[in-house]
């Protein structure tokens, strides 16, 4: 795994950057220089250090979800709710080490990999956590980011014995989000007024 020693939150916004381009109907797509990954890893660590500004959400397609054994975000707003409420449950949340493995699945769709490391602090308790997390891309943008914590897949319907006690469980990762969603003022950036 890399380590990472400094990590600095990527504060440019994203149509500055020249790895996104924007069409004239106002979507921004990030281009292919180099691998895709290299481009958002930047935005990810933001996201997971409890640093997110809104345009570390950019990489995201407007229907976009995230997913973990929590919760469950539909939509670019839900994800911005689920990554800022970070800051309010925990002292400390970072990725303190990573390994990338980016795969191109289909013309214009990539499977990226993070294997990593994320550290946290609640009341006053370092906990590590080793966690896979899996982003599919389409187009450029980041269709579903997925959470597997212990590298385990995500309980859902298809994934347990009992599927009724599957969709429970997806229900319930449902309703925290929605609770969370509107806790965090449904999406609102910290820094808007």
């Amino acid at each position: 795994m890399a380590k990472l020693h400094n990590p600095n939150p990527d504060e440019t916004k994203s149509a500055a950057d020249p790895a996104w381009e924007c069409e004239s109907k106002g979507a921004c797509e990030l281009k292919a220089h180099g691998r895709f990954a290299d481009r958002f890893m930047p935005h990810i660590l933001n996201l997971y250090g409890s640093c997110a500004k809104a345009n570390d959400f950019d990489m995201y397609a407007p229907n976009a979800s995230f997913e973990d054994p929590l919760t469950h975000a539909q939509g670019v707003k839900q994800i911005k709710s689920a990554f800022y409420s970070l800051s309010k449950v925990f002292g400390e949340s970072r990725i303190v080490e990573y390994h990338i493995q980016e795969s191109e699945i289909a013309p214009g769709k990539k499977e990226i990999l993070i294997d990593n490391k994320q550290h946290y602090k609640i009341l006053g308790r370092n906990i590590e956590m080793i966690s896979l997390i899996k982003l599919y891309v389409v187009k450029g943008k980041i269709v579903r980011h997925e959470d597997w914590w212990d590298k385990k897949p995500l309980k859902n319907r298809d994934t347990v014995s009992f599927p009724l006690v599957g969709r429970l469980m997806e229900m319930g990762r449902r309703g925290l989000m929605l609770t969370t969603h509107a806790m965090m003022g449904f999406g609102k950036d910290p820094d808007s007024h």
